[in-house]
């Protein structure tokens, strides 16, 4: 019977398996030798003894390269010694596939290599455990995502990722051809998202990618992203935070329910960050970063050096609030009482930004005015601003970065590690 690793218990000792998988390990003792099976799930130890197993079946066993594919089918015998208390006598092994020698990458980390190394030979690195449950935490994380906002009525749609204009404005987007016409790869489905508040969806989510030609090389930018939007009527900026806030305890928690195998792997234990999270307004945050040294003119942007300082003093989730209206997209809604002032926010872990969302401005009139104050064309936006004329509901909504996500979740030094393939301005390939 066709098991993986980690399925194989108590109640298969004495009994017969067949496992599938790659040679993580040969060792060879002389008269004896022990292959370690690795498959999605863990490893598993194959216990050859010389005068026990079938003279040819060891020799073969003997030569077998590491990272070549197997079939085993063998006994289950208790063996404390063995990963997971159990070692396999194989009556029968077949190499599906061998590997090619030297590897190159070495998947037991026993030499650890550069993180350019390992994202050119990327098939070998995810073979790597370490790295596996990363992609695990994720598929888990990405459930809890949907279960959530589905039990809260949301309805996932897909808006396009080919666009016509730049509808953010700026120039930070990707041309491509488009049969006889310019196109672009869509930074947002910020606009998409808002007009199906007019058509009376009430509440989405996307989960998909987003592509920005931003010229950054750091450890927390890419050019292709996954990001987690949602959009709501009838609501504020505080509303989408309470979403917002709730939903990351809630994939904190789901992880640590589902994914304990995986965590060790990592050698992590998730604390669950409590709610609500604390609220930050953007000229405290300001006045932080000038006691320690950061000069910021107000209404720019905070600088990585600006946060780092922040950080000091709000090390976990906190929400920086009321940024100013001109460091924000056009369809930021303003205070009525402080126009200088945004009903926005964004969601921070330390110094590293996770998402950031907005009470969004309802009104065509106001809306069209905002656009030309940011030296944007209102006639470029022709499909949205038609969608406020006729009965556009008061909603807010915001985007969520996954990949920073796990990168803030797992601990991970580059966001690179959280993308399975990723694209920055240096890597188109693999």
């Amino acid at each position: 019977m066709r098991k993986f690793t980690a399925d194989i218990g108590e109640e298969d000792f004495g009994k017969e398996v067949e496992l599938y998988g790659w040679v993580h390990e040969v060792r060879d003792l002389g008269g004896l030798v022990f292959i370690v099976l690795r498959d999605r799930e863990g490893f598993a130890q194959i216990t050859l003894p010389k005068k026990v197993v079938d003279r040819e079946l060891f020799k073969r066993a003997r030569k077998i390269r590491r990272e070549s594919v197997i079939r085993v089918v063998g006994e289950v015998k208790p063996e404390e010694k063995a990963p997971n208390g159990f070692e396999i006598i194989p009556r029968e092994i077949e190499v599906l596939n061998e590997a090619d020698a030297p590897l190159p990458l070495e998947v037991t980390e026993k030499v650890p290599a550069e993180l350019d190394t390992r994202l050119d030979n990327r098939f070998m690195d995810l073979r790597k455990p370490r790295v596996q449950a990363i992609f695990r935490i994720r598929h888990v994380a990405i459930q809890a995502i949907r279960e959530y906002f589905d039990r809260h009525g949301f309805i996932e749609v897909h808006t396009p990722k080919i666009v016509s204009t730049a509808t953010e404005g700026g120039t930070e987007l990707f041309p491509i051809t488009y049969f006889e016409r310019e196109a672009f790869l869509n930074q947002s489905p910020q606009l998409y998202k808002q007009t199906l508040m007019a058509a009376g969806f009430e509440r989405v989510l996307e989960i998909g990618p987003i592509f920005r030609a931003e010229e950054h090389n750091t450890i927390r930018h890419l050019n292709e992203a996954v990001s987690v939007d949602i959009e709501v009527s009838f609501t504020d900026h505080e509303g989408v935070m309470r979403y917002l806030e709730e939903l990351v305890k809630e994939v904190y928690e789901k992880i640590n329910e589902r994914c304990e195998r995986y965590l060790e792997w990592l050698n992590l234990k998730l604390e669950v960050p409590e709610t609500p999270f604390e609220r930050l307004k953007y000229d405290e945050a300001v006045e932080i970063a000038r006691k320690k040294g950061e000069e910021i003119v107000w209404g720019d942007d905070l600088s990585t050096a600006a946060l780092k300082l922040i950080a000091e003093d709000y090390s976990g989730y906190y929400f920086i609030v009321d940024w100013p209206t001109e460091s924000k997209p056009f369809y930021a809604m303003p205070y009525e009482e402080e126009p200088e002032i945004s009903k926005t926010f964004d969601l921070m872990k330390g110094w590293l930004e996770i998402a950031s969302g907005a009470q969004r401005i309802h009104q065509y009139d106001l809306l069209v005015r905002r656009i030309s104050e940011q030296g944007l064309a209102p006639e470029s936006f022709g499909f949205y601003l038609q969608a406020f004329r006729y009965g556009m509901p008061p909603h807010a909504g915001w985007g969520m970065g996954l990949d920073r996500l796990m990168m803030a979740i797992l601990g991970l030094q580059n966001i690179r590690e959280a993308v399975l393939f990723p694209r920055d301005r240096q890597r188109l390939v693999p």
